[in-house]
Parts: C-alpha cells; structure tokens; sequence
C-alpha cells in the first residue's frame, strides 16, 4: 500500500511538472490557456448558471488536453524523423485536425452559453 502511494505522488509530480513545461514552453497552450482565462472572467461577469459553468471547464479542459497530446505528438514526429518527410506531415497534420476538431465545437458551444448574456 506504501509503495501504491508513493508511486501515484511521483505520478503526480511529473504530471504537473509536464503542465507547467506546457504552459512555460507552448505557445499554441499559452494561447488556449489565455483563451480560457477570458472566458472565466466572462463567465463571471455574465453570472453564468453552475451548468454552464461545468460545460465550459470541461471544454476547457478537452481543448487544453487534446493541445497536450497534439504537442506530444509533434516532438515524438520529429524526434523520431527530424527531417521533413510527408508520411510525418501527415500525422501531424491529422493531430493538429483533432485540436481543430475540439476548437471548433467549444466556439460553438460557447456562442450557445453566451448569445443569450450578450444579446
């Protein structure tokens, strides 16, 4: 059980020593980071109900996440292939599309929460 422990703390250390370096090193999550900080302040200023409030953390949460993997995805590309090759521009590609994707649906998302509050 001790050991359990200790390794879900180291766990959580490098954890959160990756979303620091995330959010020290790049700039696409600075950017959505920033993106996010704007929309809590907004969702302050509007009184937005507690379930608008759950849908918009867990887009930001999904955007921020599936940024992560994309980035992780992109240094694993080019550390394997540092050179450009376009079997690698094609993953990274399809894995800029899946942030997209998540872009995408949270701005419509949040047209829906904030239309009413600003209109």
């Amino acid at each position: 059980m001790r050991n359990f422990l200790i390794g879900r703390v180291k766990s959580l250390k490098y954890a959160l020593r990756g979303m620091f370096l995330l959010l020290k090193t790049e700039h696409a999550v600075i950017s959505q980071f920033s993106i996010a900080m704007v929309f809590i302040v907004l969702g302050f200023y509007f009184e937005i109900s507690r379930m608008e409030w759950i849908i918009q953390l867990l887009l930001m949460g999904l955007v921020l996440a599936v940024e992560s993997l994309n980035t992780a995805i992109e240094k694993l590309c080019d550390y394997i292939h540092p050179d450009f090759h376009s079997r690698i521009g094609l993953i990274k590609d399809i894995s800029a599309g899946a942030v997209s994707f998540a872009v995408i649906f949270t701005i419509i998302i949040a047209a829906i929460i904030y239309f009413p509050y600003i209109f």
